[in-house]
């Protein structure tokens, strides 16, 4: 039996409480009221991602995701667990990788912060190096990097209208607003001038294509530590995970942001350190292989890629730079965070060489 060991107990400061959660639990959690004995719950942390906090419930032998905000002051509209809620309500129907949800607490006297509960996927995640236990050959590495743009090909084929999911978002003018609204992100949370990242701004908004047509859900944040792998089989995808800025629009977003992520043995140090430098090594399929496969799978031109790729590059950065904000602030004291600023430096001079 593979055994996957994807949880550590909590970190200091981010602990729950668990005397009022069981109770709200109990009363809430009617679906399996008859199943679970609340005097026997369970919390571990999953240790990974900067943003939202994740724990693993165990009631008994049935086990549960939590999802909720950050400790500390948080931007305005992010971190909304409500919307995330509301939105794997509609998701998971049409596209079952993303987890079913099964409770929404709005209630602050239970933990502080709105919370929802999700089913447990398990199976293999892949951060920063192979997970305890899990070996690959190059042949599985090369079928994980297909199945990854496949599962991405796969959402893109969800057909909005006809579910309904259209009004989960704007599709139109989707493209611009995204450009728009990141650039106000970073002029709200930069620490100092960083002139290339004001080199990328100026760039993408004089060089912004079309919009590919016609719009798709798009998940926003696809990566491959947000991806549960089959434990039994690798190469399968059996989840996807973190729909906290899933939308409707451009689906070309979503690939660049894939692209952005997939760091190669070529990259800068930043890039490749950035959020993860495995597929750097022996058997990960190339960007190029990635974007002929979805290419194959789609239709789509994809002549204007390399746009969306800066983009995704300029989104990380802010997205790492609103992170280094906080703990700049002493709003976290995550030491993490402290050298987040000088990735951010290096996310810009990789768009601005992807632009040259």
């Amino acid at each position: 039996m593979t055994i996957i060991k994807d949880t550590k107990p909590i970190r200091p400061g981010e602990e729950l409480n668990i005397a009022s959660l069981s109770e709200y639990l109990e009363k809430n959690l009617t679906e399996f009221a008859e199943k679970l004995d609340f005097s026997q719950i369970e919390i571990l942390q999953f240790p990974g991602g900067h943003s939202n906090l994740t724990y693993l419930i165990k009631i008994g032998s049935q086990e549960f995701v939590l999802r909720r905000p950050p400790f500390g002051p948080v931007a305005p509209t992010a971190h909304d667990m409500p919307r995330e809620f509301r939105l794997l309500s509609m998701i998971h129907p049409e596209f079952n990788l993303a987890p079913r949800p099964f409770l929404l607490c709005e209630d602050l006297k239970v933990i502080g912060v709105p919370f929802y509960l999700m089913e447990r996927k398990k199976g293999w995640i892949i951060r920063r190096s192979l997970p305890e236990g899990l070996i690959l050959s190059s042949q599985e590495r090369y079928q994980i990097s297909l199945a990854m743009i496949d599962t991405l090909a796969k959402l893109h084929s969800v057909d909005i209208y006809t579910r309904g999911l259209d009004k989960i978002g704007k599709p139109v003018g989707f493209l611009s607003r995204q450009v728009k609204g990141w650039s106000e992100r970073w002029q709200r949370a930069k620490t100092t001038d960083v002139k290339d990242m004001e080199t990328v701004m100026l760039w993408l908004n004089e060089h912004m294509p079309k919009e590919s047509l016609p719009p798709t859900l798009v998940h926003n944040d696809f990566k491959l530590d947000n991806v549960i792998l089959d434990a039994q089989n690798p190469s399968k995808v059996i989840g996807v995970l973190d729909w906290e800025m899933s939308t409707v629009g451009d689906p070309l977003i979503d690939l660049g942001i894939f692209l952005g992520y997939w760091s190669q043995a070529k990259d800068s140090a930043a890039r490749r350190e950035s959020i993860s430098p495995i597929t750097c090594e022996e058997g990960w399929a190339s960007r190029e292989d990635l974007i002929t496969r979805y290419a194959e799978q789609t239709g789509r031109d994809l002549s204007e890629i390399a746009f969306y790729e800066t983009f995704a590059l300029f989104k990380l950065a802010v997205v790492l730079q609103q992170i280094y904000y906080r703990y700049a602030c002493g709003q976290t004291k995550d030491e993490r965070f402290k050298e987040f600023e000088q990735v951010v430096i290096g996310l810009a001079n990789a768009a601005i060489k992807l632009i040259n």
